[in-house]
């Protein structure tokens, strides 16, 4: 009795890391539906305004409102980032798990597709695509970013697969006659689910600061609704309005620090013994 309540103690204070992205997510789609101005809204006599107490967060270029910026800037990234992790979750981790079961030749081409898709920086990938549209969007971002967002998944998966195949339920299994799918799908994905769920976490956060720097030098979205758009404004006023800076800064980390602590909580939630 004792351990099982140790054990639920940990699950808890582990889940309880979800609670700052959760928390993050809501606020912001509370202030983006709160605000009735828009993100794009321009005001030219409140350009680069202070903090106030009608804009807390103050004003940007064009007097942009900071905090509809954000909000919205946030809410577009985070839904980016959940896809294309979701794309490669769903597509490298049974890929790996099945080339680490069946080992042979099917593991070294995976391994070498991996080694292809990762020797290439997705950041270099993304401004040779973008740079070739005439007009970037998210729709393209996140379509560069699925190109590369398995191969991690697919790796981590591939190894822990590697080692899940000796274990005494998977020879149980095979020994029952189950396929190598059916192996895949209900022995070894569910046990590979904490080091896979770390990879979401990294990968999202990955994609947030990939979103970012596109937008920084100009190749993000063209409404300008973007947390890199907004870094570019506060290196450019950085002397006139250093507020604007330091929101962008901010945001930055906040997003890609919940998104790792999120992450790590779910690990810690799958390897409570």
């Amino acid at each position: 009795m004792t351990e099982d309540l140790r054990t639920t103690r940990r699950r808890k204070a582990a889940l309880s890391a979800l609670v700052p992205a959760l928390v993050l997510a809501v606020v912001c789609a509370l202030v983006a539906l709160a605000l009735e101005r828009s993100p794009s809204r321009l005001s030219l006599p409140l350009a680069w305004a202070p903090p106030s107490a009608e804009r807390p967060l103050g004003s940007g270029d064009a007097g942009v409102d900071l905090l509809a910026l954000v909000s919205h800037a946030t809410l577009r990234a985070l839904a980016l980032a959940a896809l294309v992790s979701l794309f490669g979750f769903l597509v490298g981790t049974p890929l790996g798990a099945a080339a680490g079961l069946a080992r042979g030749r099917f593991e070294r081409w995976t391994l070498r597709a991996c080694d292809l898709v990762q020797s290439f920086p997705t950041f270099l990938l993304a401004l040779a695509v973008l740079s070739a549209v005439s007009t970037p969007s998210r729709l393209h971002i996140g379509l560069v970013f699925c190109v590369t967002a398995w191969a991690p998944f697919a790796r981590v998966a591939a190894a822990q697969a590697r080692i899940l195949g000796e274990s005494q339920f998977v020879e149980a299994a095979r020994a029952l006659g189950l396929g190598r799918a059916a192996i895949v799908l209900v022995h070894v994905i569910p046990n590979l689910l904490g080091p896979v769920a770390v990879q979401i976490g990294t990968s999202a956060a990955g994609v947030v600061l990939g979103e970012t720097a596109l937008g920084f030098v100009g190749l993000g979205p063209p409404d300008g609704v973007s947390l890199g758009a907004l870094l570019e404004q506060g290196t450019l006023a950085m002397l006139r309005a250093p507020h604007v800076l330091g929101v962008g800064v901010v945001a930055v980390m906040l997003v890609s620090g919940t998104l790792q602590l999120a992450s790590e909580g779910v690990r810690r939630w799958v390897h409570v013994e």
